[in-house]
């Protein structure tokens, strides 16, 4: 399992992660696990983990659950990006079925 490097900054799987989320089109998303698979390491925990501390900097709106929902307690930050990028919607939550971006450009 990927580890934090003591000094707080990213290890070389929270690169790979960030770098992901960097990709992901406007109007677009990726669930925790899409990125753990796409990456073929970690898990969708692992990937929370790594946007939880470093995902600040990057469009940490694209990154959801499974169902299409954003992180807790960024509901409504989430659908205001959502929104402004045009990201398909169902009520609330991401429609994963023409949302979900498969890593290829």
């Amino acid at each position: 399992m990927p580890r934090p490097e003591p000094e707080g900054h990213p290890n070389p799987y929270a690169e790979a992660v960030l770098d992901l989320v960097e990709r992901i089109p406007s109007g677009k998303v990726m669930s925790y696990g899409d990125i753990a698979e796409y990456l073929g390491e970690g898990g969708p925990r692992q990937v929370g983990r790594v946007m939880s501390r470093w995902g600040g900097g990057v469009p940490w709106w694209r990154v959801v659950h499974a169902d299409g929902t954003p992180p807790p307690g960024h509901e409504q930050r989430c659908l205001a990006h959502w929104r402004q990028e045009g990201t398909p919607l169902r009520g609330a939550r991401a429609d994963m079925r023409v949302a979900r971006w498969d890593g290829q450009s």
